[in-house]
């Protein structure tokens, strides 16, 4: 026998096991993981507000990747625990199972529970640091991968108070380390709602924007917020506040005409994705409400007894937000309360509120059932629809619609279905692919817009039945994963307005009827290039503008001079960053014209700032007074720069966050007086790439007529459809495994999704029209 002894057996503890093991603290090693840490140390500072005491809470993502999060609360305690010999903040984040929120004195409602929170953080990053305000004095720690660097000290003095955290995840752990802001704005947006009381601010160093939230009437404005473009049945957010056995109970719901239940819950501020017994409390509170009055309405016997809690809940916009003494989760994520005593709590409070209520809201009332009522006999018309679709044995596997080409693989792990629009394209597919595991399915036209459209409504679509039979697992709440006959579903759409169209309209489709594909993870869209570029032998296919004006600015580095009227000269890496600064300036200029107009450049050339200006306070202050009424949708700073001993000027649109230095420089460039970053350019200049050559007078032209020139010592071909590409191009770029590009579907936020799927697809055109005036400026590449 092999020897096998006590010493073969390794105990590995505390925070190393945090690093050996991390998704067993924080799910996986991926984005999702990766966002986890910051809902941690954000959670901690909530639970902080929560128990009375923090009113401001600032999340800050710094240019290097770093996070940090500061409350105003009471800050962690600094004194030596009397068991440990150590600082409590120390402990907090270095021992795993050391935390304040077990015996309910200091936290009587909390996200954590475990005490794992903080030092799991702290194992799982590169480094942190903890600052503690307390007793007029700032005190200070940092760790590297958990372990401490040096004594908690004092720093300083302060007359704050609270505690702020940095951290850096660990690019060793994480297969990402970069944090994405709109999942942190959803989440501090989520909790402003969840805590009206709380002021949250976000700013995010890497692109200026900063976001302040703050909702005085809390959860009925998410409701409304969640609401929005739909359209009400009745104008009135309902609101419920109870609380009974120490548990608080706090729901707001509306009803829309949508077909659609949209639900969202929470627990001590943790969002229970998977909902949990507060949730079932409330649907069926909510059901024995309606049901108790139901018979003061005039309803066809047939039609009271066909109503179900199902029926009930079509149209209904709700959120679920209760503060639980001692929640039971599934697992560290907390996706799921399993407490048995708050359902029937919940239950108890709705029903009791709702009767009441509906004594006094008689019309409401009546909405109410009428729209259970028409969804109780359009459930009972899907169904006879789905009876019909299953008699012709389109849910079946057996029977395949005849313009599928399938492959020969069973094996649906290494099989793959292309959705392709386009007979032609499809028929460049076909002869494209992989037989062995590749299956093409074209479809003819656009699809239907099943956000505007019942259930029975969508089985007359033939389109979506060849989808539907093809997979293989059904549709709706009767999709089994199990049956499904490729792990891949891939869209493989043209690069132009339609093409995006018809993906737009696949994409509600499996969203709203078949959503576990998403979830599962087996929704691609193909990504097709959109230019062939070619210089001898050599052929590049190129996704997007991007990649082209990289290869274009590499071929300029390699090739190209720019000579200006005294002889002066730019070539390589010298000439690549004069040409980005111009980039910038360019893009700087032509937002400023698109938010402001041309007489935006009068206006600002008219207060013409000189470098005495910006030397000399008071004469600073003169110009700046004269900016702000040429320019009043902007807020406008000024900035001492030691460096230059100069001030600047940072115009910042407070719509949208983007922030423009105005300088001396940028005022003389639009003056055509080029003064960028060092560079000092005397116009006409010469142009030059390889052979070719031009001259340009002004500073707007040279980036173009570079990027013009560099073009043409290539042949490029610019792709608008798929039907373009021969079999072996469309092979090669956008279906062969080992070269492709696949863009995985995901949902990061099933409420938002549903609210610009709403928004964009649904009934409501103003919303639409408000959003397309929202953005339309800053789309980057419209096709007309």
């Amino acid at each position: 026998m092999e020897r096998y002894q006590a010493e073969d057996i390794k105990a590995i503890t505390g925070l190393q096991h945090v690093r050996l093991r991390p998704s067993m603290y924080i799910g996986d090693v991926g984005e999702r993981g990766l966002h986890h840490l910051l809902w941690e140390i954000l959670d901690n500072a909530v639970d902080e507000h929560v128990a009375g005491y923090a009113k401001n809470i600032t999340v800050i993502i710094h240019e290097d990747g770093s996070v940090s999060v500061e409350d105003d609360g009471r800050g962690i305690p600094v004194d030596i625990h009397p068991e440990t010999g150590i600082p409590a903040v120390e402990m907090v984040f270095t021992m795993l199972g050391a935390g304040g929120k077990f015996d309910k004195k200091v936290y009587r409602y909390s996200g954590g529970l475990h005490g794992v929170g903080a030092s799991v953080v702290n194992a799982l990053s590169e480094w942190l640091a903890v600052e503690v305000y307390r007793d007029g004095k700032i005190y200070r720690q940092e760790y590297s991968r958990g372990e401490p660097l040096y004594p908690l000290k004092v720093v300083g003095t302060t007359t704050k108070r609270g505690t702020k955290v940095t951290f850096k995840p660990d690019p060793d752990i994480f297969e990402t380390t970069k944090i994405k802001l709109d999942l942190v704005e959803r989440r501090i947006r989520e909790l402003a709602y969840l805590n009206p009381e709380c002021t949250f601010k976000l700013f995010d160093e890497r692109v200026n924007k900063e976001f302040i939230y703050k909702f005085d009437n809390g959860i009925e404005e998410l409701v409304k917020f969640l609401s929005s473009g739909k359209e009400l049945l009745f104008d009135e957010v309902i609101r419920i506040k109870d609380e009974r056995e120490g548990v608080q109970v706090d729901i707001a719901f509306i009803y829309t005409k949508d077909y659609r239940e949209l639900v969202e819950s929470f627990v001590n501020n943790i969002k229970t994705i998977e909902g949990g017994t507060h949730i079932t409390g409330f649907r069926s509170g909510l059901t024995k409400a309606v049901m108790k009055h139901i018979s003061s309405l005039k309803l066809q016997k047939e039609l009271k007894e066909a109503i179900t809690g199902e029926d009930l809940r079509e149209g209904l916009v709700a959120v679920v937000a209760c503060k639980v003494p001692e929640p039971q989760f599934e697992g560290q994520t907390k996706t799921k309360l399993g407490n048995q005593n708050v359902k029937s709590i919940v239950e108890s409070v709705v029903y009791e509120h709702l009767s009441a209520y509906f004594e006094e809201n008689k019309e409401v009332y009546r909405k109410i059932v009428e729209k259970a009522v028409e969804a109780a006999l359009a459930r009972e018309a899907a169904k006879k629809a789905k009876e019909l679709v299953r008699r012709k044995s389109l849910l079946e596997d057996t029977t395949l619609p005849g313009k599928l080409a399938d492959c020969s693989e069973k094996d649906p792990e290494k099989c793959e279905l292309f959705i392709v629009e386009g007979e032609s394209a499809g028929g460049s597919a076909k002869q494209a692919r992989d037989r062995r595991i590749q299956a093409i399915l074209p479809l003819r036209g656009k699809i239907l817009n099943v956000e505007k459209a019942r259930f029975d409504k969508v089985f007359s679509n033939e389109e979506i039945k060849a989808i539907v039979s093809s997979m293989g697992c059904g549709i709706g709440e009767d999709m089994d994963l199990s049956k499904l006959r490729y792990h891949k579903v891939i869209l493989m759409t043209d690069a132009d307005v339609d093409g995006s169209h018809i993906r737009t309209l696949l994409l509600t489709f499996f969203y709203r009827y078949m959503p576990k594909i998403i979830s599962a993870g087996y929704l691609y869209i193909a990504q097709p290039p959109l230019y062939r570029l070619k210089k001898g032998k050599q052929v590049f296919y190129l996704k997007d503008d991007k990649e082209l004006e990289h290869v274009l600015m590499e071929h300029i580095k390699n090739h190209g001079v720019l000579k200006d009227a005294k002889g002066a000269e730019y070539r390589g890496e010298e000439l690549v960053k004069l040409l980005k600064n111009l980039k910038e300036f360019e893009e700087n200029y032509r937002y400023l014209v698109r938010r402001k107009g041309e007489d935006v450049l009068s206006s600002l050339l008219s207060v013409m700032l000189t470098e005495e200006d910006m030397r000399n306070q008071e004469l600073l202050k003169e110009k700046v007074n004269l900016l702000k009424k040429i320019l009043t949708d902007y807020k406008i700073e000024t900035k001492y720069d030691e460096l230059s001993g100069a001030y600047e000027i940072i115009l910042m649109d407070e719509r949208t966050g983007r922030r423009i230095l105005l300088d001396v420089e940028f005022l003389s460039s639009l003056a055509y007086k080029s003064v960028l970053s060092g560079f000092k350019l005397d116009l006409p200049a010469v142009v030059s790439v390889e052979k070719k050559s031009k001259t340009v007078y002004d500073l707007h032209q040279i980036l173009n007529t570079f990027m013009e020139l560099a073009k043409e010592g290539f042949e490029l071909q610019r792709y608008k459809g798929l039907g373009e590409m021969n079999p072996e191009q469309l092979w090669e770029t956008t279906m062969n495994p080992k070269t492709r590009r696949l863009l995985r579907v995901s949902i990061e936020d099933a409420a938002e999704a549903d609210r610009i799927f709403t928004i964009l697809m649904g009934e409501d055109v103003e919303p639409r029209r408000k959003f397309i005036e929202t953005y339309a400026k800053e789309v980057r590449n419209l096709d007309v």
